[in-house]
């Protein structure tokens, strides 16, 4: 796949991403007192409302500098912050970690299942992403290789 065409790619999937996101992470801070939580003697963590909001603006803040760093061709970097934004769909796994999650009501349960399928599909891009990042890179922008010395013929 062509960087150009890799690009209308990622712009949808973090477009799409990002709008589950919205939808998710305000109805988890909203209706916080809805969602699920461990039993008191479980040792799974049990955030805060804020801390899921603040979550939202970190975990988008590394889509942005993905964004950001793919637009400068630095490929691999962006494959790392785009990894880190993949968490915010991924980490709604840890809902069905509770009991009484799957109870939810089917609104949730979607906004959550497509947040978590666009966590996958973002780290996907992201691990093809840096596993082609040598043909993503224009030939210009990639460091010229030096030869060894000994390895030139006299003339």
């Amino acid at each position: 796949m062509s960087y150009l065409r890799a690009t209308r790619v990622l712009g949808w999937l973090l477009g799409i991403a990002v709008l589950v996101s919205v939808v998710h992470y305000v109805d988890n801070y909203v209706n916080y007192d809805d969602y699920p939580v461990p039993a008191s003697d479980s040792s799974l963590p049990v955030p805060s409302a804020g801390l899921v909001a603040f979550g939202w603006f970190l975990f988008t803040a590394f889509g942005a500098v993905g964004l950001l760093l793919w637009f400068r061709r630095h490929i691999t970097s962006a494959a790392i912050a785009l990894t880190g934004y993949s968490l915010s769909g991924l980490i709604g796994i840890a809902h069905y970690t509770i009991p009484g999650a799957t109870d939810m009501v089917w609104w949730r349960q979607t906004h959550v299942i497509v947040d978590i399928i666009c966590g996958v599909a973002v780290l996907a891009f992201a691990l093809w992403a840096a596993r082609n990042s040598s043909e993503l890179i224009p030939p210009g922008s990639q460091p010229v290789r030096q030869k060894t010395p000994g390895t030139q013929r006299a003339s």
